[in-house]
């Protein structure tokens, strides 16, 4: 999947509740939920439960992030 793709995927959930989950080292996840706050030519961010967060396109390309509706 390519990164405008990924764009126009990842504008379509403004306004939605979202689960993130982001994979970090050695099989640790950390488990978010949120909505996206804004868009940026190269993150966007998400106001979560645990505060505001940032992610770049290249997070999702790459599966370091997943986001799925709620």
């Amino acid at each position: 999947m390519n990164i405008n793709k990924i764009k126009e995927e990842i504008f379509k959930l403004k306004d939605e509740k979202l689960k993130i989950k982001v994979i970090m080292r050695r099989n640790k996840f950390e488990y978010l939920e949120g909505k996206i706050k804004s868009f940026h030519p190269n993150i966007f961010t998400i106001e979560t439960n645990k505060g505001l967060k940032s992610f770049t396109y290249s997070d999702i390309a790459t599966n370091s992030v997943i986001i799925s509706k709620i």
